[in-house]
């Protein structure tokens, strides 16, 4: 039996939660999945698996041994996909995260058309607004709407991206006129606490530098299209997404305020770990959306 295939158990083990379910998962028998690993163990010399019949859990070395060897075997699977690679027939999984915001916006289609694409490859897209650590929670790919941080993580850019500050014009009406970010302080604002600082907004001043301004409102909610219908019922500013508010401010229902304050250094981009062989699934999905973006702007 080749130590490949017994550490393929163990990972299946361990990402399934238990025997059990792995079992169930992989089609191989508990008693089987059972034996590699514990032929595993007796090969490294380490306990990797605390068992019981009632709980199961990682000793330290099975989280040290996890991490390495889940990567490996990774790498190894896309050495094996570059090998036989052919784009137009692309097969397996793609797991990838993507912020809620981007998943129920127009520009979400962009995701179905790629699965419509490639009807034999499984797309599972799990929508979270959260920071996800892509190569913890075993992620092939992350779509982020921001301003990149520097990190160990390759990005594409797929497209620009603006924040806008509006209201409704009945809004504008009653506590405008608005020339300066910072009056923003004495005006009730919809607060998205999806921001990492939920209760200040930026913007950028002529000279380059960064204006920060304290805000408070009536309503707090993780919901940009929440936030839209809030400002569009006139309870006050807020900071929406280019992708999200554009209808309403091209309709007049909406109206922008400091554009000439709004940051600029934003974009949507499509994140994956750095890996020696990427997998053809990856790239053919970066350069999907790339071209998708590039049509549909």
């Amino acid at each position: 039996m080749d130590t490949l295939t017994r550490i393929r158990a163990f990972i299946d083990v361990v990402e399934a939660e238990g025997f059990s379910a792995a079992a169930r998962k992989t089609g191989r028998s508990k008693a089987l999945l059972s034996k590699y690993v514990r032929e595993l163990e007796d090969e490294l010399g380490a306990l990797l698996l605390n068992r019981t019949t009632r709980q199961f859990s990682l000793t330290e070395a099975g989280h040290t041994y996890y991490r390495t060897a889940a990567d490996i075997l990774k790498e190894i699977d896309n050495l094996a996909d570059l090998v036989r690679e052919n784009n137009a027939d692309l097969k397996g999984k793609l797991r990838i995260t993507v912020p809620r915001t981007f998943v129920d916006a127009e520009v979400g289609q962009s995701l179905i058309d790629f699965a419509t694409a490639n009807p034999d490859l499984t797309l599972e897209i799990v929508a979270d607004d959260r920071f996800v650590d892509m190569i913890e929670e075993g992620f092939d790919l992350a779509i982020r709407v921001t301003k990149l941080d520097d990190s160990g993580l390759i990005a594409r850019k797929l497209s620009d991206f603006r924040i806008y500050a509006c209201a409704a014009p009945s809004f504008v009406l009653k506590y405008g006129p608005f020339i300066h970010p910072q009056e923003l302080s004495r005006v009730p604002f919809i607060i998205d606490t999806n921001s990492r600082s939920h209760n200040s907004v930026r913007f950028m001043d002529t000279d380059g530098s960064t204006i920060s301004v304290a805000v408070s409102g009536p309503i707090e909610v993780n919901s940009p299209q929440a936030t839209v219908r809030a400002a569009r019922a006139g309870l006050g500013v807020a900071m929406v997404p280019d992708f999200i508010v554009r209808p309403y401010i091209e309709s007049g229902e909406l109206i922008s305020l400091f554009d000439d304050f709004l940051p600029r250094d934003r974009g949507i981009y499509a994140v994956y770990p750095h890996r020696r062989y990427l997998p053809a699934k990856v790239r053919a999905f970066v350069d999907y959306l790339t071209a998708w973006f590039r049509k549909n702007d």
